[in-house]
């Protein structure tokens, strides 16, 4: 399984059978096996999640297909917008939180609902089971009302619970250090709900360093957390 950060929360996996690219809006994709289907996520509608620029990936020869969050519906002004054709609108799938679909053979893709826009996706595939959060996570603000801080821990942990000791060969979540030490919070709880075997940060603004911060307060999970220090660094994990 070879990982390429593009940059933010945007992730390319390749694997024997297919490949994966998560939420990419900025960085240039490396050159792809022609002839290996990849399917393209877009997890939500924000700016530094989904650029509509991955459409044109369809254009390549190869088998694509996107899997969209439920607020990147296709309206008519969008296909408009984005210069969608017919054939790559046939390749689009909106999904929700609670969906489930098999976009190629011997893939499963599960949504789950996330406590910002969009969804989560769990992906299976080659044996391989992958996560990417989108921005499903414990969004504890300084100065926020506290019943709100309490309404979204409840949120994220419900929308979490489908995940409750799956193994997961790797998870990629955000470790945000716009919410200093609180942005631990929706992380850790991940590494401690499910069996994540390895786990990407993401969402870190470029600050690669809270990676850092992170695993001095939590040194068990120096084994499982890969630090991420540059744009188009590349994982080679077994």
């Amino acid at each position: 399984m070879r990982v390429t950060f593009m940059a933010h929360s945007g992730f390319l996996i390749e694997l024997e059978e297919v490949c994966l690219l998560f939420d990419l809006w900025k960085g240039t994709l490396p050159e792809l096996p022609a002839q290996k289907p990849l399917l393209v996520f877009a997890s939500h509608r924000h700016q530094d999640h989904f650029s509509p620029d991955i459409f044109s990936l369809d254009q390549s020869g190869r088998t694509v297909r996107f899997l969209l969050g439920r607020d990147l519906r296709l309206t008519d002004r969008r296909r408009e917008r984005w210069g969608l054709s017919h054939d790559t609108e046939a390749h689009c799938l909106v999904m929700r939180g609670g969906d489930s679909a098999a976009p190629l053979p011997g893939v499963r893709v599960e949504a789950f609902l996330s406590t910002d826009e969009g969804v989560a996706f769990l992906v299976t595939a080659g044996g391989r089971t992958i996560y990417h959060a989108g921005d499903l996570n414990w969004w504890h603000w300084a100065g926020e009302d506290p019943a709100w801080n309490r309404n979204m821990e409840v949120d994220f942990k419900r929308f979490c619970e489908p995940l409750r000791g799956r193994t997961l060969q790797l998870a990629m979540a955000p470790l945000d250090p716009r919410l200093d030490e609180d942005g631990f919070l929706g992380f850790r709880y991940l590494l401690d709900l499910a069996c994540v075997e390895r786990a990407l940060p993401m969402h870190q603004w470029g600050d690669f360093t809270f990676t850092q911060r992170f695993l001095a307060a939590y040194p068990q999970y120096r084994e499982t957390v890969i630090p991420i220090s540059r744009e188009g660094q590349v994982f080679d994990l077994p």
